[in-house]
């Protein structure tokens, strides 16, 4: 298990880390896009190590609240993410990363995390 790298000792860049409005555990969501057809294809979380990861080996890389580890998308699957774009919203809450994804987005072998969930009803 990789332990989780404090933000002061994170070498994501002081004019990015400066952006960021993390969680109260230092995390970033970060919205996974597919870069040609924009299919959101699922929801990561990011700490200034992991977006720092991300930016520098073109590898979508994220922080895994359940393993408590940092963890590359394709790592064990094959299923990689090869980064094509980074944005920060204009709260900077948020991240929408921009990725070609090489086979299915989600750990349950659909090819977004969103079909695999579901749609919910909608009544309004």
């Amino acid at each position: 298990m990789s332990a989780r790298i404090a933000p002061a000792d994170s070498a994501l860049a002081p004019e990015i880390a400066a952006q960021l409005k993390r969680d109260d555990d230092g995390l970033v969501a970060a919205v996974i896009q597919q870069y040609d057809t924009k299919e959101v294809l699922m929801v990561g979380w990011m700490d200034d190590e992991a977006l720092h990861r991300t930016l520098t080996s073109g590898r979508a890389t994220y922080w895994s609240r359940s393993r408590g580890e940092y963890w590359v998308k394709g790592e064990t699957s094959g299923n990689v993410q090869d980064v094509k774009a980074v944005s920060i919203d204009c709260d900077g809450d948020a991240l929408l990363v921009q990725v070609d994804q090489h086979g299915p987005a989600c750990h349950t072998g659909a090819a977004t995390c969103f079909i695999a969930g579901g749609p919910l009803p909608v009544t309004a």
